[in-house]
């Protein structure tokens, strides 16, 4: 009997460093995405979505590429290439996370609960089961919104940084073509000059495009499509109108860096202005209650070793 719990617990302990291992490799492995000039930039998935990617391939073919799902998988794809992630994640792969993520997690947390379906069936009726099961649906269905959670947080950040970058690329643009370039070499010596962040990795793109053969119109519009951002499709709406009536490039750049930077601080002002309302509950919450602690703990604590209370 000895011999055998020994030999269950060696196994036991090898699976759990197999998983730990797992674990470990699975949060040093970084991905990449490769720009359009060839070159590498790591962009990292969370590490949850990392664990169970691999597996989405078990999810059914049926389940992630359905007909009524076809609107679904076009705007996580969207998403995808705004976020920055294309050729990263596919929008069917994304689908399939939705599935198994609660899935597998429900199996795991059922393992390390001890729960079973007979066993939640029979004891649901104690206020223990309840709330067991209350905080178990809870978290399924919060790993079920997941993906969308951060497919909509990367986008926000990408758009974030874009929209910091822009006014100083548009000013930067628009001293190039107004001192003689040509609007490629003005990109390109952005490209040379500047850092690689998201509205870098889209002119690169833009550049590539143009030199393979397409018209300035196309690889504009592609560029809005792709960044799906208000300021963006108005510098692109802008400089395709500019070509097509033939005025200066550089009158329409100056314009739109002028709008641009304010609307960046007009959203400053707006942010500004929210600022306070959203103090109100930390300030509620933490900050008064403090003091009163610091005020009047002193005098609470000596009344209560005089025998005060």
């Amino acid at each position: 009997m000895t011999k055998e719990i020994l030999i269950i617990s060696s196994m036991f302990l090898f699976a759990a460093l197999i998983v730990a291992w797992q674990l470990i490799c699975t949060a040093q492995h970084a991905t990449y995405v490769t720009l359009a000039d060839g070159r590498r930039q790591e962009r990292s998935l969370p590490f949850l979505i990392r664990l169970v990617l691999p597996f989405a391939s078990m999810v059914p073919g049926f389940i992630t590429q359905h007909r009524s799902l076809e609107e679904s998988r076009a705007r996580i794809g969207r998403k995808l290439v705004a976020g920055g992630y294309e050729g990263l994640i596919e929008a069917h792969e994304v689908i399939a996370l939705r599935v198994l993520m609660p899935l597998g997690v429900g199996v795991l947390l059922c393992a390390l609960l001890g729960f079973s379906f007979p066993h939640m069936a029979g004891g649901i009726g104690t206020m223990l089961a309840k709330r067991q099961f209350a905080i178990f649906f809870l978290i399924l269905v919060g790993l079920g919104f997941y993906p969308d959670v951060w497919l909509k947080n990367s986008v926000k950040t990408r758009h974030r940084s874009i929209e910091r970058a822009l006014p100083f690329v548009l000013d930067l643009l628009t001293l190039s073509v107004e001192s003689g370039l040509d609007f490629m070499t003005g990109i390109n010596r952005i490209i040379q000059h500047r850092e690689v962040d998201p509205l870098g990795e889209e002119l690169i793109r833009v550049f590539r495009e143009i030199q393979v053969g397409r018209s300035r119109k196309e690889a504009l519009i592609n560029f809005s499509e792709r960044i799906d951002h208000t300021d963006i499709r108005s510098v692109s709406n802008a400089l395709v109108q500019a070509d097509e009536l033939g005025t200066g490039i550089g009158h329409a750049l100056r314009i739109q860096s002028d709008q641009i930077r304010i609307k960046r601080f007009q959203r400053a002002e707006k942010l500004g202005n929210e600022a306070p309302v959203k103090m109100l509950f930390p300030l509620v919450a933490f900050i008064f209650p403090s003091v009163f602690l610091i005020l009047l703990g002193p005098v609470m604590l000596q009344m209560a070793q005089r025998g005060g209370f």
